[in-house]
């Protein structure tokens, strides 16, 4: 089966409905954090408590991921990605409310709204396996799922910081958080009760009547957790450096087109790797990324401009979506059917403390410097300890661990 006639069979087997849905519902995360972080530096003149609170709303999703993840494993995603949807976005328009109130408020609001924000994207991913099941094509239905989801993650994360910046232009940084609000509330909602929700509890339950349950921390799982903390410290330092540049250029709400240029990429990118020989594993094609990232974020070095920095960064998306396509297909399959919930909002959490360290240290550096460079910097780093880490890592604790559990179980 092709490629394309992959991705067609997946959206004929979901609906169309729910594709879309599961695209909009992951939007308001994506636009969370350059939202908060435009709305309190703009307020308060500091890319330092920008930085603050827009990591605060990511550790505290972070943090909140795998318990909702863990909790939709055994209750059924229906009921916790409801509660978690329309809690999230009451949160957003409370961030909005205080802004310009003490600083301790303005960061509790805004990591009690990232902590109630649910991690469509990664419970998007849980939902396939079900969808997919007792289909003699499944293993390539579900590793073209894994790809689309790649893409339509950064597709998220490049459509969510444009919008971001262009309600920024058009009304203010407070308008756009109120609209990533009314889209959780609505397309949340949406993703919750879609029918494939209850299918794939069912599916859950079956397993665990057959002895599926078994624990979800492991060496390699830890591994690729770390994986996604690189990438998170990436996105953070990286959306920080473009407003840093974006601001001193005086248009600060560009830095969403900026970084949605990242997104763009890694989208392209992600879709293509369902292209790629079965023969090149995920283990191959994780390494492979992380080397790519090192390469292409070297040039963020040396940018000056709006234009160089727009175009080192749509490079250097090329190779996001393929590392993480590769990292999130390893941690489906070093779980146990039961727990694949948990796993993926533990990378996704990863993901999520890794952007706050990045934009945390990214801006101090940036306020320290006056300048975007020592926020690049830490994006360069960044892909070195990602390159190094899975260099030395991952055929020694991942590639055993895959090949203990039968990638495509029926």
């Amino acid at each position: 089966m092709s490629p394309l006639a992959s991705y067609k069979r997946l959206f004929d087997l979901a609906g169309a409905g729910y594709v879309l849905v599961a695209f909009l519902g992951r939007l308001p995360l994506a636009m969370s954090q350059l939202g908060a972080l435009l709305l309190v530096s703009t307020a308060t003149g500091s890319y330092g408590l920008g930085g603050l609170a827009a990591g605060a709303l990511a550790v505290a999703n972070a943090l909140g991921a795998p318990v909702a993840g863990a909790l939709a494993d055994r209750v059924g995603q229906r009921p916790v990605v409801l509660v978690q949807s329309l809690l999230g976005a009451t949160g957003l328009v409370a961030l909005v409310a205080q802004v310009g109130g003490s600083t301790a408020t303005t960061v509790l609001i805004a990591a009690l709204a990232g902590l109630a924000m649910p991690q469509v994207g990664p419970l998007a991913r849980v939902r396939w396996r079900p969808l997919t099941h007792g289909r003699e094509d499944q293993p390539r239905l579900v590793d073209a799922a894994f790809a689309y989801e790649g893409a339509a993650d950064e597709a998220s994360f490049a459509l969510g910081p444009a919008l971001v910046g262009l309600l920024a232009v058009a009304i203010d940084p407070g308008g756009a958080l109120l609209a990533a609000a009314g889209l959780l509330a609505v397309f949340g909602t949406a993703f919750a009760l879609d029918h494939s929700a209850v299918r794939t509890h069912a599916y859950a339950l079956t397993h665990a009547h057959l002895g599926g349950a078994e624990r979800l921390l492991s060496a390699a799982l830890v591994v690729l957790a770390l994986a996604q903390l690189c990438i998170g410290v990436l996105f953070g330092a990286t959306q920080t450096g473009a407003t840093v540049l974006a601001t001193a250029a005086g248009n600060p709400g560009a830095a969403g087109f900026v970084h949605a240029t990242l997104g763009v990429g890694s989208a392209v990118a992600g879709l293509a790797t369902a292209y790629l020989p079965a023969r090149i594993g995920y283990e191959r094609r994780a390494l492979g990324a992380a080397v790519a990232l090192l390469v292409l974020s070297t040039p963020l070095l040396l940018v000056g401009s709006l234009l160089t920095v727009t175009l080192a960064v749509l490079a250097l998306g090329c190779a996001v979506a393929p590392y993480m396509i590769a990292v999130f297909t390893l941690g489906e399959r070093v779980v146990p059917p039961t727990r694949v919930g948990a796993a993926m909002t533990v990378l996704a959490s990863a993901t999520g403390i890794g952007y706050a360290l990045g934009a945390s240290v990214a801006g101090r550096l940036a306020d320290a410097t006056g300048s975007h460079t020592g926020a690049f910097a830490v994006t360069v780093t960044t892909t070195v300890a990602a390159t190094a880490l899975l260099a030395l890592s991952q055929h020694r604790l991942v590639s055993p661990r895959v090949e203990e559990r039968d990638p495509v179980p029926t």
